[in-house]
């Protein structure tokens, strides 16, 4: 591969996204690799904060399961739908959602976790 060639996969990078149905969720992230985790598996979903915006991404979704996960960036499309799903997940705690949204330091914030 020449140099032009490398370099012009640089800006053929693909949307950042998040997409999910009744099985499972799968993030799509910038360089064409998907990260997912089935629903049955979700553990634990958190929301991350950090200190690094306005700029850059400083939110993201994270979904921990059991077999895989994934980090969904705030930004990303399809993640306003996102929230709306796991805000319906039982017992998911908005007041930690907000917090987390209201944040602009290094945090991590627990908004549902499966009952054992």
């Amino acid at each position: 591969m020449n140099f032009l060639q490398r370099f012009s996969r640089f800006f053929k990078r693909v949307p950042q996204s998040v997409a999910f149905d009744d099985e499972k969720v799968v993030r799509t992230r910038r360089d064409g690799q998907t990260e997912s985790v089935n629903w049955v598996d979700l553990a634990r979903v958190s929301v991350i904060a950090t200190s690094d915006g306005p700029w850059s991404e400083d939110v993201f979704l994270v979904l921990e399961g059991t077999k895989g996960g994934c980090a969904v960036p705030q930004g990303a499309a399809g993640s306003s739908l996102l929230v709306t799903r796991l805000q319906a997940l039982p017992g998911f705690n908005n007041q930690a959602f907000i917090n987390a949204m209201g944040c602009a330091s290094n945090a991590k914030f627990i908004c549902w976790e499966r009952a054992p």
